[in-house]
């Protein structure tokens, strides 16, 4: 994971909460972004923001009075509907003087004051957007251009997640032409939004002093705007979380389980013709887009097939990628790169890889062999790996950022870190999945279904852990679900799993949430089940469950005693956490074409 967890050569026992092992300032490598170029961006998304706001302004009837009205002539004091709706967030003092300045507040109602939260905080990062600008030229070691970096793109990616939210808790008939979201649609891009604050500044931890306060003093009170944003959303729905199930709006009906469950056994947020796509053999595919190594194709790179499509796609374009083994620098598929389908010959076959790692002085966030931030992204039959070893510490072969994605038959391998499930919501189903410290880690809603979860031989002194779940506020709707799937070691690790325990997951931040429900768990799996991060930090806030597991590593007697963790006895409580209760609110895997289980139901 980020800073703040363990490096490779570390026992895990002894590792402490925070990072302790900061690389020493570096030379200063080329820059990758001109100050223009930078600034023309920041100064863009400024007048995206004032539109949004002026837009949101005129559609909640926000009335400014004059400089001489009654507002500006007494001192400014919290009304009821502010104290009120304050006294709901995490951080109060925040949120009253926020709100005391921002234009209507003072003679909004509660409903309104949602709808102001949200336009406030948009402002607000548009703001930071461009101060952090400012600095580009700045001159910084590759571990500093490297958190500035992530941070510009998290910035970016929460921009579109707060316009998106604003827009969809506008009164209806008074929206922009943006796509409008139900209650959980916000509810996952303000948790995105947090989780992008959260890694900017854990990537901020290790850049060198200057640009670390400079970023820093522009982020100012981010994180709380934000927290502050999605505690008075949820609250405005009467949602509560209680015992670590997800929020749910408690006014909004489900759709019944049948409307998940189709007939051919696949999931519901899917077309019928991204079903069949995924089904289908690869020769009966007309892809948009053919990646061959050896010229007999549309393009020789991955990252130049997804340059070639167009930005903020809605119609799903398919890039077909020929067997080979692709290792390219910065293979990403942007934000704005939406609702593209990778295509392999076979997870054996076609193989992205990379071994960019710790060591090479960047981010865990920089590590990554392939990324995907672009709503709707899908793999189907590929290996995604980061070679870097065990000994480089971090090092990411696949992370996901991207809302509504799904990786099908799929491998992910790697070491420490080898799967980023960044944020919002994802979907993996029949993948492996090898790791060794923290291999499936993120604040994402995820759900991990018939997969097998492989342990791999980790080095001397060195403790396995499968997951590591991130979730930092207790309003987020995230947490990762793991689901009749198969907890397995490799045979280098079952041959010596007398020198080795390995966990099912640590608590990475407070209010870490993991469940495994109905899997198979080898005999290599700890009698105790899941591990301390640090002493007793998050022992009592998070939520660890485990639901009618089997197999020689699933007996609960001997498990651990946190106030946070749990024997799931409940059906509905195990259901909360299912592809149909837990990601599935918008109805979206159907049209992916993925095979899903909806409910418990095996």
């Amino acid at each position: 994971m980020g800073y703040g967890r363990l490096g490779s050569s570390e026992s895990v026992d002894s590792f402490p909460e925070s990072f302790t092992s900061q690389l020493g300032e570096t030379t200063s490598r080329p820059r990758r972004r001109g100050k223009h170029k930078l600034i023309a961006l920041a100064l863009l998304s400024l007048v995206l923001v004032v539109a949004a706001v002026v837009s949101a302004g005129f559609l909640l009837g926000f009335r400014t009075k004059a400089s001489n009205g009654a507002e500006s002539a007494i001192r400014k004091r919290p009304t009821q509907a502010i104290s009120q709706t304050c006294s709901r967030t995490r951080y109060r003092s925040i949120c009253v003087n926020s709100l005391l300045d921002f234009p209507g507040a003072l003679s909004a109602n509660d409903r309104d004051l949602v709808h102001i939260t949200v336009n406030m905080t948009l402002q607000r990062v548009g703001k930071a957007l461009y101060g952090v600008s400012e600095i580009a030229n700045v001159a910084m070691d590759s571990l500093s251009r490297s958190a500035y970096e992530d941070c510009f793109e998290l910035l970016e990616d929460s921009m579109d997640q707060l316009s998106l939210s604003l827009n969809s808790i506008a009164p209806p008939g008074q929206r922009s032409g943006k796509p409008v979201g139900t209650t959980q649609d916000v509810l996952t891009w303000l948790s995105a939004a947090l989780t992008n604050q959260d890694t900017c500044v854990e990537g901020l931890s290790g850049a060198n002093g200057y640009v670390r306060s400079q970023m820093e003093n522009r982020l100012k009170d981010l994180t709380e705007l934000v927290s502050n944003c999605l505690a008075i959303f949820a609250y405005s729905g009467g949602d509560q979380d209680f015992s670590g199930v997800p929020i749910q709006n408690r006014r909004r009906l489900m759709e019944s389980s049948s409307d998940f469950q189709m007939e051919d056994g696949m999931p519901a947020w899917l077309t019928r013709r991204e079903r069949r796509l995924l089904e289908m053999p690869v020769s009966s595919i007309q892809a948009d887009i053919v990646v061959s190594k050896d010229g007999n194709g549309t393009y020789k790179k991955i990252s130049d097939a997804i340059k070639s499509v167009p930005d903020y796609n809605s119609r799903r374009t398919i890039i077909y990628v020929k067997a080979g083994v692709y290792e390219e620098k910065n293979l990403k598929v942007g934000r704005k790169k939406t609702n593209l389908m990778f295509i392999g010959d076979g997870k054996s076959k076609t193989i992205i890889t990379g071994g960019k790692n710790f060591f090479d002085n960047i981010t865990t966030f920089h590590t990554a062999s392939f990324a995907a931030s672009g709503a709707g992204f899908i793999a189907r039959d590929i290996t995604f790996e980061n070679y870097a070893g065990p000994a480089k510490h971090q090092a990411v072969a696949l992370r996901v950022g991207a809302d509504h994605a799904v990786v099908y038959r799929c491998n992910v391998i790697g070491y420490q870190d080898s799967l980023y499930v960044h944020s919002q919501r994802q979907f993996y189903r029949e993948c492996d999945i090898y790791g060794t410290v923290d291999f499936i880690f993120g604040n994402a809603a995820v759900v991990i279904q018939n997969c097998s979860l492989y342990a791999r031989k980790p080095m001397d002194m060195q403790k396995n852990t499968i997951t590591a779940q991130n979730r930092k506020d207790p309003y987020q709707n995230t947490g990762i679900s793991i689901h009749n799937s198969r907890v397995l070691a490799t045979p280098d690790l079952q041959s010596s799993k007398a020198n080795f325990s390995t966990y099912l997951g640590r608590p990475w931040k407070l209010y870490s949430r993991t469940v495994y429900m109905q899997s198979y768990i080898g005999d290599h799996v700890h009698a105790r089940g899941w591990l301390e991060w640090n002493a007793t930090f998050a022992l009592d806030t998070l939520y660890y469950g485990e639901y009618m597991n089997y197999g020689p590593g699933a007996a609960v007697g001997q498990r651990v005693q946190w106030p946070g963790y749990r024997v799931i006895t409940s059906p509905v409580e195990a259901s909360k956490f299912t592809v149909a209760e837990f990601i599935s609110g918008s109805s979206w895997l159907p049209s992916t074409g993925v095979a899903f289980l909806a409910g418990l139901s095996v």
